[in-house]
């Protein structure tokens, strides 16, 4: 993993906004969703622009490594909803069924 700089940190598999709770991914994902850098902070009431530029900056200078991190956590988010829709089918059917009436 990085190490710490301005703007990002990284300890324990995930990367934080320096001196905040906000995921580097919550900024990465807006930012490739096509979002301006006012648009992101805009988004995030704890962040300054500066941050979110310095997150930016951040990921474009470790493209690899968090576009890594990232695609390691989908995988896990992936294999948690599997697990969640095993375990509880008759749950996971009813809020189907709500989402589409809501439709």
């Amino acid at each position: 993993m990085a190490s710490d700089n301005n703007y990002v940190s990284s300890d324990n598999d995930s990367y934080r906004i320096t001196g905040t709770r906000v995921s580097l991914d919550s900024i990465v994902y807006d930012y490739l969703s096509g979002l301006s850098p006012e648009a992101i902070a805009d988004n995030f009431d704890t962040l300054s622009l500066e941050q979110v530029y310095g997150a930016i900056t951040f990921y474009l200078s470790h493209r690899d490594e968090v576009d890594r991190h990232l695609m390691h956590n989908r995988a896990k988010f992936d294999a948690l909803r599997k697990q969640a829709r095993e375990s509880n089918p008759l749950l996971c059917r009813k809020l189907e069924e709500t989402l589409e009436a809501l439709s």
